[in-house]
């Protein structure tokens, strides 16, 4: 008795170290049923699987049995022994197969059935029924006990049971990350850089030929211009896709800390200092993104300088050091070679972060590209704000003379803003930022390019348009702000072909 105990024992142990290894489901349940068989005796061993959408029981994986036999074996609830199961989520036990009816033998794996005993248990977690558990069974009297068979299948069922559980809820996360993978590729691809000017093209061309290597990256340009957008794509268009993407910024995290957040640390390393693992690490496989890398203080590049000559990281700490496997691409809008020369940067890192540079023009260099973003940041944020919003061609014109300090992310913060704030459909000049229109219309005052009457007539249409809006188009008190008479207002508006919105009244009371 004390052996068959310690059989069984070993037997469970065996089960669940098996079904904790991984989340492969038939694998794990194919070494489910071999162990039964070569530890208990129980032969085809099956478990089925219930799907409720399509009320179907079917066996998932098998032992003893060939895919074809396997394929045959699908219940409806209620039929033969495996859908009673199901149906009633109770054990039942046949002593022999071949004189029970109820036994349909659908695999047609058993073509000599006499003196076989069949076991079926449910696989269940609380009241939920998710599958049955089936095995084979030739009893004698040296061998085998029914009720220590039923209480061990029912204890395998069990941890077969949470071990679905697991794999379904691992299973909806892994496909949700497919699904967003997806869409990181589409959202971050070539065609979602925008741009036909020829310096924004020399780019593209550039980073369609270094996303498929390994190769280091350096991008320059601007604050604004877009550098973690294209350093994503290098990342999502690249044999790596399906790894991590990690953004660090090195002006933001203070000095003391970087390291860490770099690196990692072990616990105690410094007052209050936790086991962390740095962002090295946690990329790798993957892409490390270091955005402002000029940024980076003196103190800290002779480690960054040995993780790109070694490729491993020592965390803070430690004696050890870790291997990694990453891509790294830079990127800063300060001029590197000044540093050098200041002595505030490195000219050996330099020149290992520089091996592909990329520069990406700020706005005001590919002012062809304006109309283009203006047209997809529209349709984006109409998409997003579930509006139909389109520009004017005057408000344009403005847009594109506009310098943009704050380059593609000014541009993408302005059109969400319009879009939102419009009550029209139609974004007309006197919508657009007061920073936007101050600038155009200080720059045609001083462009000498219209003659003056002319620019004064320019001048004033776009301050009558300015002014409308702020009193709701009320003719009575925007002549007044003006200091001009209603005849006169009107006079102008109807001069200047100025549209007044459909449904305000013009002429309320001042109350």
């Amino acid at each position: 008795m004390k052996r068959v105990e310690n059989i069984e024992l070993k037997a469970l142990f065996e089960v669940s170290r098996v079904l904790t290894s991984s989340f492969n489901l038939e694998k794990n349940l194919y070494a489910v049923l071999e162990i039964l068989s070569k530890e208990l005796d129980m032969r085809r061993g099956s478990v089925f699987i219930y799907d409720r959408k399509a009320e179907e029981i079917s066996i998932v994986t098998a032992y003893g049995l060939t895919e074809e036999e396997m394929s045959r074996g699908k219940y409806r609830i209620g039929e033969g022994i495996v859908g009673k199961v199901i149906e009633t989520g109770l054990s039942m036990f046949i002593p022999d197969i071949e004189k029970e009816p109820q036994f349909l033998n659908k695999t047609g794996s058993r073509p000599d059935k006499k003196g076989i005993s069949f076991l079926c248990v449910p696989i269940k977690i609380e009241e939920e029924i998710l599958g049955v558990l089936s095995a084979d069974r030739i009893y004698s009297e040296e061998k085998g006990n029914l009720d220590d068979d039923l209480r061990v299948l029912s204890v395998v069922a069990s941890l077969i049971g949470q071990f679905i559980k697991l794999w379904e809820s691992y299973k909806s996360i892994e496909d949700e990350n497919l699904i967003l993978r997806a869409q990181l590729k589409e959202r971050y691809n070539f065609p979602n850089l925008v741009g036909q000017s020829p310096s924004f093209q020399a780019v593209l061309k550039t980073v369609m030929k270094v996303a498929a290597t390994d190769a280091t990256v350096l991008l320059f340009g601007e604050s604004g211009t877009g550098k973690e957008l294209i350093a994503k794509t290098i990342h999502f268009q690249s044999k790596r896709a399906k790894s991590p993407f990690v953004a660090i910024n090195c002006a933001a995290i203070p000095e003391a800390l970087l390291e860490a957040e770099l690196f990692g640390s072990e616990k105690g390393a410094f007052t209050g200092a936790v086991k962390r693992v740095g962002k090295f690490e946690q990329a790798n496989g993957g892409t490390i993104f270091l955005d402002e890398v000029g940024e980076l203080p003196l103190s800290l590049q002779p480690k960054l300088l040995r993780v790109l000559q070694e490729r491993t990281v020592e965390p803070l700490g430690s004696s050890k050091t870790v291997r990694v496997d990453v891509r790294i691409i830079s990127a800063t809008n300060k001029d590197l070679a000044e540093e050098i020369r200041k002595g505030s940067f490195r000219e050996d890192l330099f020149w290992r972060l520089n091996v592909i540079p990329i520069y990406i023009p700020p706005l005001r260099e590919r002012k062809e590209d304006i109309p283009l973003l203006v047209e997809y940041y529209l349709k984006s944020f109409a998409n997003i704000y579930k509006k139909n919003v389109s520009i004017d061609n005057e408000a344009l014109k403005i847009l594109i003379n506009y310098e943009w300090p704050g380059n593609v992310r000014e541009l993408a913060n302005t059109i969400e803003r319009l879009v939102v704030m419009t009550d029209n459909n139609k974004i007309r000049v006197y919508d657009l930022p007061d920073t936007v229109r101050g600038v155009y219309k200080f720059k045609s005052s001083m462009s000498g390019e219209l003659k003056l009457p002319t620019e004064v007539e320019e001048l004033e249409r776009i301050r009558i348009m300015d002014t409308l809006p702020k009193f709701k188009y009320n003719i009575r008190k925007t002549a007044r702000a003006l200091g001009l008479t209603e005849r006169q207002l009107n006079y102008r508006i109807k001069k200047y072909g100025i549209v007044i919105k459909k449904g305000v009244n013009l002429y309320d009371s001042d109350n």
